[in-house]
């Protein structure tokens, strides 16, 4: 007897089997969405493979890949982290949160609490994908303490999805800006510049060429005007998320893997 033992997890729309030794230490985890498994300790390949054999079916033979050390795995980082940061270091203490809220004002952490809200409704949206053969990342770090809100990759292609939330706003997207309320952003051409240092870094990682598309996906907002000339960019609320499940299928399965395998990497991005 190998002594390890199995465990379900379910989480962050996620569902895992953890392979464990008796004293609790990791051993591999499967994803039973993607049948990808995690192998943390390679000499226990076989031994894994068999305590993992009830929970498979006939036709699921889980996909071994290198084994990445947890915390330069991305696979678990959750919509919003980074703004979860960020929301952390800047709320108050409770008496000046009160003292704020009693004279009407606003704190700076309201509005990153705003877009932390946004990226998990979008997140949550992206994740009802995985069903349908795609990969999805959160909270990419990038190098200049950025980070991407979300990478999706599957039948579709590769795409960059930046989040944006702007409650009860009427947005106009143009070529190259977003006009809010009288205010002009710039979200259009970072999109782009943030598909393109993507599509650097996961072609680099790779070997092979991969594109990545820019995508803006706007959250809670009243109306939303798209010219019709912006064609490098997929502009869209957080409820058309579902579009991509219908995209042409351009990527076999074997290319999804291999992507999301780079993407999930923390090492990918450290020059990015």
């Amino acid at each position: 007897m190998s002594g390890l033992q199995v465990s379900a997890w379910k989480r962050y729309g996620h569902d895992r089997l953890y392979v464990n030794q008796s004293d609790g230490k990791k051993v591999a985890w499967l994803d039973r969405s993607t049948g990808y498994l995690t192998l943390l300790v390679e000499e226990q390949r076989d031994a894994v493979l068999d305590v993992l054999a009830p929970y498979l079916t006939a036709s699921s033979s889980p996909v071994a890949h290198k084994a990445l050390l947890p915390e330069n795995d991305l696979a678990g980082n959750r919509p919003g982290d980074a703004l979860q940061m960020k929301v952390d270091e800047l709320t108050p203490g409770f008496w000046r949160w009160a003292l704020a809220r009693l004279s009407g004002r606003r704190l700076e952490a309201d509005s990153w609490r705003a877009g932390l809200a946004g990226e998990r409704r979008v997140g949550a949206e992206l994740e009802r994908l995985v069903r349908r053969g795609w990969r999805v990342l959160h909270s990419i770090p990038l190098a200049g303490d950025v980070d991407i809100d979300h990478v999706l990759i599957g039948p579709g292609g590769a795409f960059c999805i930046n989040t944006k939330c702007h409650r009860g706003a009427r947005v106009w997207v143009g070529d190259d800006s977003v006009r809010i309320g009288g205010q002009s952003y710039p979200y259009v051409r970072k999109s782009r510049a943030e598909a393109q240092r993507a599509s650097a870094a996961l072609t680099r990682a790779c070997g092979f060429p991969v594109e990545v598309q820019p995508a803006l996906a706007f959250v809670a907002v009243a109306e939303l005007k798209v010219v019709p000339s912006l064609r490098d960019v997929r502009v869209l609320q957080e409820r058309d998320i579902t579009v991509f499940k219908h995209l042409k299928a351009d990527w076999r399965p074997d290319k999804i893997e291999l992507v999301y395998s780079a993407a999930r990497d923390r090492h990918t991005w450290i020059r990015s």
